[in-house]
């Protein structure tokens, strides 16, 4: 079966940290974009000398209901010093378009799932799947007392993608979901809203023995760079985590 290509407008965008962009579109076509959280979307470019390619971004919106005609959609774009789809990214303004196709991607949170707590781990934009997920989440708190640690990988402070929805989310409750930032190079300063009990300095694969890992009770979801989830998936399998509870999603910044 054919993919089926639709056109994307511009409506903003805004700069999540030095090289990140959030981006929102409508789809201009008519017809809705709806998704489950966890799923992407390609968008299909050439390069200066005609080649056809494509790159994929995780659809970050929060929605709690089915996405009609007109409701915009969100990613997170990495810019990439020299790359084609930075320059595309870059030169877009409101009400520009760019082809796109989706969603796919089965990165989500599953409906027979009986775990007693996620365990979700990103780093950089890979964080952007979770941030789609929270009001999924807040329902299985809700429903069943599901718990949740995000474990997130930043560099610095700065970037720090949605830390403040996730913090703010954490506050909402405080007995089911854990945000733990950690960051490799720079801690936030002490009167930084980002300086609070469940900072760690290094890397997330660093930590993880500290929450834990439970076969009987556990899912885990690692998404972001390649290296990070390989270490991650060994670290949990070495901890009795079965593969079957292990989701992955590598992300690879292309140019």
């Amino acid at each position: 079966m054919a993919i089926q290509h639709f056109p994307l407008k511009l409506v903003s965008r805004r700069m999540l940290a030095p090289t990140v962009g959030h981006y929102t579109f409508v789809r201009d076509d008519g017809q809705p974009l709806d998704f489950i959280p966890g799923q992407f979307i390609q968008v299909h470019f050439q390069y200066a000398d005609g080649t056809a390619t494509k790159r994929s971004y995780s659809l970050a919106t929060i929605h709690d209901h089915a996405l009609g005609p007109g409701e915009a959609v969100e990613i997170a774009v990495s810019y990439v010093p020299g790359g084609a789809a930075t320059a595309l990214f870059e030169g877009l303004e409101g009400g520009g378009r760019v082809d796109a196709s989706g969603p796919f991607g089965r990165f989500c949170l599953m409906t027979g799932d009986t775990n007693e707590r996620y365990l979700l781990i990103g780093t950089g934009t890979g964080v952007t799947p979770y941030r789609a997920m929270l009001p999924q989440l807040e329902a299985l708190i809700r429903e069943r007392g599901v718990r949740a640690v995000l474990l997130f990988g930043a560099r610095t402070p700065d970037e720090l993608l949605y830390g403040d929805e996730f913090r703010a989310f954490a506050q909402r409750h405080p007995d089911h979901f854990r945000f733990v930032p950690c960051f490799s190079r720079e801690l936030p300063a002490a009167d930084s809203p980002h300086a609070h009990a469940d900072v760690r300095r290094g890397y997330v694969q660093q930590f993880l023995s500290e929450f834990a890992p439970n076969a009987g009770g556990d899912i885990a979801y690692l998404c972001g760079n390649p290296n990070m989830v390989d270490a991650c998936f060994e670290a949990l399998k070495a901890d009795g985590l079965p593969v079957p509870q292990i989701r992955r999603e590598k992300y690879v910044s292309s140019k």
